[in-house]
């Protein structure tokens, strides 16, 4: 299914997809039983990996969509492969970490944990996370940018109400940790805001649905209030993270 919504905007998707926070991995690298290997499936084009890969000695990261990986930051110490969350292909007992960035909504929910028991160490742990709809520095353009995602609301596909719940309403079978609160946050001109719009799978299918591009919409109604092009604002996500250990 992932491969579906996305590998038509792999290029659009490696380029203006926001990086995670590092706060997040020097968190998971602690509460985590060990920092051998880290399976990462859902890897996309690399968002996590390379940040996983800072923390923990060996990353897998695994991807249905070939077109994603191909634009994926090479790093020594992460191996990309094509193949399904439901099957790692890994040793039994072999993981430290099972990290999934916004990805979990995709999966097979009974079989991935499936695979996940029968990877993960004694106390190993599973984290997922996921981020909604941005927020924009200025109130203006921040009104603006909110009615255009409720405006395309209906060519998100079913999956994507988990993302807006921060997952909270997924199964997750494990031993809850807690953690603390993670934010995403970087400076983007504007058309590095319209680039990560049209990396998302409702702008494709709205598209695709022969609808007038809402990506030209929305650049014709915030450029007068954005100011020069080029000027840098804040945009901020907070993360929904979930995370639980495998006990006995």
């Amino acid at each position: 299914m992932a491969e579906s919504h996305f590998s038509n905007v792999a290029d659009g998707y490696a380029a203006h997809r926001p990086r995670y926070p590092d706060a997040l991995f020097s968190w998971l690298a602690a509460v985590a039983p060990g920092r051998s290997l880290v399976w990462e499936p859902g890897a996309g084009s690399g968002q996590a990996s390379v940040g996983l890969a800072g923390y923990f000695d060996h990353v897998v990261a695994t991807e249905l969509s070939a077109e994603m990986l191909e634009r994926a930051e090479a790093h020594p110490r992460v191996a990309y492969s094509v193949g399904v969350a439901e099957a790692s292909g890994l040793p039994d007992h072999s993981v430290d970490l099972v990290a999934v960035a916004q990805a979990l909504h995709w999966f097979d929910l009974d079989r991935f944990y499936t695979e996940v028991r029968r990877v993960l160490v004694p106390d190993g742990v599973l984290a997922a996370w996921s981020y909604g709809v941005l927020q924009l520095q200025g109130p203006e353009v921040n009104r603006v940018f909110q009615n255009f995602y409720t405006a395309i609301a209906s060519w998100w596909p079913p999956e994507r109400r988990h993302v807006e719940d921060g997952y909270r309403s997924i199964p997750f079978p494990f031993a809850a940790l807690e953690h603390p609160p993670f934010q995403m946050m970087v400076r983007w001109p504007l058309d590095s805001l319209l680039g990560y719009c049209r990396s998302w799978s409702a702008v494709v299918r709205a598209r695709k649905d022969n609808q007038p591009d809402p990506v030209e919409a929305l650049e014709s109604r915030l450029a007068p209030l954005w100011g020069d092009r080029g000027e840098h604002r804040i945009v901020s996500w907070p993360l929904s993270v979930r995370a639980g250990q495998m006990t006995p």
